[in-house]
């Protein structure tokens, strides 16, 4: 397989909805390589991949779910069900045919189309999370002994955010009135390309992402919720706070002495 990187188009404008990309690999599925095949829970003999020069499908990655969508073809479909990256950098899009293989070959021009409700979805739960571990943050940073953000999930059934330090129930109502100021105060979210001197500009040291997380040469993208917190992020989002609805927090829970955040959007 290529090693070129796929060019992630939704991380410049995740508001598009459709492209017109160039095909550059199709694979039956069990022709992938091992490592790629793992990447896929469930797939079977009948799934295929593409691999395009450009996507708009979000890989699963980040807490946040693959897109799924179509892509459209000369003379055939392809439903996308499920999405990841290789360790090169390539997007594979896992997916069916609706009709023959054949239909579809490299360098054929086709039309990628998510699914725009769950794309929507999955970014109100991103930026909501973002919105929770800032109101945490603000909130608790001085008050829990050894505080600080692991990882989150933002899954719609499993939507949750992860602290170092033991977050105590009785912070739960705390948390949710400041979550609602912060949803209520329109906080625009806004995504931002930063280098190393940017982060220390502004005392973030701590936010800095590994360097071989970095492609030499390139920026880190971050996710800046103006007035609240900025966190490094690959995700989609929506535009400002308000645009994530009401979200709830539903429940603390603390195990070996990190705690666990959850919460749902409505």
């Amino acid at each position: 397989m290529a090693s070129t990187r796929t060019i992630l188009v939704f991380q410049h404008d995740a508001g598009l909805h459709t492209l017109e990309t160039t095909v550059t690999a199709i694979f039956p599925f069990n022709d992938l390589e091992e490592s790629n095949r793992l990447l896929f829970k469930d797939a079977c003999e009948e799934h295929h991949v593409i691999v395009t020069e450009h996507t708009i499908f979000h890989p699963q990655g980040g807490g946040q779910p693959s897109d799924t969508g179509v892509l459209k073809g000369p003379s055939g479909a392809f439903a996308v069900t499920a999405v990841r990256t290789d360790a090169n950098g390539q997007v594979l899009h896992l997916g069916l045919f609706e009709g023959p293989p054949s239909a579809f070959k490299e360098g054929d021009t086709v039309l990628q189309a998510i699914d725009v409700e769950k794309r929507l979805l999955y970014s109100r739960l991103h930026t909501a999370g973002h919105v929770l571990g800032a109101s945490v943050r603000h909130l608790l940073e001085k008050e829990i002994e050894n505080f600080d953000e692991l990882k989150a999930s933002h899954f719609p059934d499993s939507a949750a955010c992860e602290f170092q330090g033991s977050i105590e129930g009785k912070w739960k109502d705390s948390i949710q009135q400041k979550l609602d100021g912060y949803i209520a105060a329109k906080m625009p979210v806004q995504i931002e390309w930063w280098d190393e001197e940017d982060f220390r500009s502004r005392g973030l040291e701590r936010l800095i992402p590994d360097r071989s997380l970095v492609p030499a040469g390139e920026k880190s993208r971050v996710v800046n919720i103006v007035g609240a917190e900025v966190y490094p992020c690959g995700g989609t989002h929506v535009d400002s706070t308000d645009l994530c609805g009401p979200v709830t927090v539903k429940k603390i829970s603390r195990k070996q002495g990190n705690s666990r955040v959850s919460y749902g959007v409505q």
